[in-house]
């Protein structure tokens, strides 16, 4: 059981864990992908640093301060978080499982969607970046599933037992490896996603189409919009609403940093991170 679990290993999540681990709370860093923070070749117009910094080297020594201070730091994709029991949260990556009684989430926005024809035209009319949120309206229907990791699989076993037959769809990626009685796996690259009022079809490059009913994008990993969605926290486009102490709309979950949206600098992030860590013993205290 853990104190804090923080979802992001940047600057705001970081600043987090410096503030929860010193007041000698359990914490856990999980983080998977790369930081935005170390494309950025050199940073002249933050505290301390009086010939500037790398991005990368930043981002790399923030990780290693979590680390000599005692934090849990854990390179694993996220999967989902779901409530679990005495109000706590479950924290299920593709490693492992994990409980905690608080959980922050502190990556960004994922910036890359699918760049495939029809998609944004039809989002909301069959198209889904939700499986938990929308499986509901898809029972014993048709329905695909687009993306080739751990993420996709995540999506397609939220769909097993609702819809009648998922087909993941790779778009040319190499196919996971899933067996299942209602699950195909499609390889071929994606022309066009068609359909008039709705999602109808599914065209591929070699001309041949297939039917669905409705289309959960899973590609890549799990962003913090995604994150949002499925816990059911509130969203201001992309962006994770939360109130002055970073807290969001469900009782015990935080979020800082570029998810919150605002001024995406390295200052703001500290700031919202040290906010949500110290709000984060404030919350256990009152427990």
């Amino acid at each position: 059981m853990y104190d804090v679990i923080i979802i992001g290993g940047g600057p705001a999540g970081v600043s987090a864990s410096l503030y929860t681990k010193r007041a000698n709370r359990k914490t856990l860093i999980i983080y998977h992908n790369e930081s935005n923070l170390e494309y950025a070749k050199k940073i002249e117009n933050y505290y301390g640093f009086e010939n500037g910094i790398s991005g990368k080297e930043l981002y790399e020594t923030g990780l290693k301060q979590a680390i000599n201070l005692g934090v849990e730091v854990k390179k694993d994709e996220l999967l989902k978080i779901e409530p679990s029991e005495n109000n706590t949260f479950k924290v299920i990556t593709t490693q492992n499982e994990y409980i905690s009684k608080t959980v922050i989430i502190a990556i960004g926005i994922k910036k890359a969607k699918a760049k495939i024809k029809g998609i944004k035209e039809l989002e909301g009319r069959g198209i889904s970046y939700c499986a938990i949120c929308d499986g509901f309206f898809y029972r014993n229907k048709n329905v695909s599933v687009l993306g080739s990791g751990s993420y996709a699989l995540s999506e397609t076993n939220d769909l097993i037992n609702i819809a009648k037959h998922i087909t993941i769809l790779t778009n040319g990626e190499k196919p996971p490896e899933f067996r299942a009685e209602n699950v195909d796996i499609v390889t071929k690259p994606i022309e066009e996603i068609k359909g008039e009022n709705k999602l109808e079809e599914i065209i591929f490059k070699d001309n041949t189409k297939i039917k669905t009913d409705g289309l959960f994008i899973a590609q890549g990993t799990l962003g913090s919009t995604e994150i949002a969605k499925k816990l059911g926290l509130f969203l201001n486009g992309d962006k994770i609403v939360v109130d002055e102490k970073m807290q969001t709309n469900i009782k015990g979950i935080y979020a800082c940093g570029d998810c919150t949206g605002g001024l995406l600098q390295v200052s703001k992030a500290v700031y919202e991170g040290a906010i949500a860590g110290l709000q984060v013993i404030n919350f256990l205290r009152s427990e």
